[in-house]
């Protein structure tokens, strides 16, 4: 197995809620569209654009708790996080993470790649870092499949979360490459990583990739 890469600098980078901040939190997925490369819509104007769908769930660490979808622009006021993260596929299988942090039962979690957007990155850009961060993997990517918005309690403070997830095509890398922050990396059936993923949300974010993937087989035919 090749040496895991060193965990990412900085406070907070690349990290999502931590394991104790529980709390209450309300999630909102956006609908799909191609990536723009342009930074993540404030919090107004993605509230406009979110849709009123069924998927709902946490991006973010934490034991996974009962969540209400609810019409956009239901948040609490005060400080916003983005983040953003990755679904790549290869041949009918999605890659996914198991972070070093354990959820606040103590329990593993099984994820997306993901982590927060630096300053002067767009959401894409922040993706991208992740998937090779998180998965030791380079991937292109295809187009936006959503965005996961919630909030949570951190020190006595209410905290918005928007989470971008962009789906990616493999091209190359070995998940063996992930970085100190990730205790594994594998690739798994894109079915099972619907059923299997600790957060609602981002088993829905999967299940958008399959059915893009899906189209485009129909269209080739």
């Amino acid at each position: 197995m090749s040496s895991r890469r060193p965990s990412k600098g900085g406070a907070g980078r690349g990290k999502e809620a931590s394991a104790g901040q529980s709390g209450k939190r309300r999630s909102q997925n956006s609908r799909p569209r191609a990536p723009s490369g342009k930074p993540p819509a404030s919090t107004a104007k993605g509230a406009k654009e979110a849709s009123t769908g069924k998927a709902r769930g946490s991006a973010g660490s934490g034991a996974p708790s009962r969540r209400r979808s609810g019409r956009a622009g239901t948040a609490k006021s005060g400080p916003r996080e983005i983040s953003a993260g990755g679904v790549v596929v290869r041949d009918g299988e999605v890659v996914v993470i198991v972070p070093t942090r354990r959820s606040a039962d103590g329990s593993r979690v099984l994820s997306l790649p993901k982590g927060h957007v630096d300053p002067g990155e767009t959401a894409l850009q922040a993706a991208e870092r992740e998937v090779r961060e998180e998965t030791g993997l380079v991937a292109e990517p295809v187009q936006e499949l959503g965005e996961s918005r919630y909030w949570y309690r951190r020190d006595g403070r209410t905290i918005g979360k928007s989470v971008h997830f962009y789906l990616f095509r493999y091209r190359r890398g070995k998940t063996e490459d992930h970085d100190d922050e990730v205790e594994e990396a594998r690739w798994m059936p894109l079915t099972d990583a619907e059923r299997k993923l600790s957060y609602p949300a981002e088993r829905e974010m999967v299940t958008r990739a399959r059915e893009h993937l899906e189209e485009g087989e129909r269209k080739d035919r």
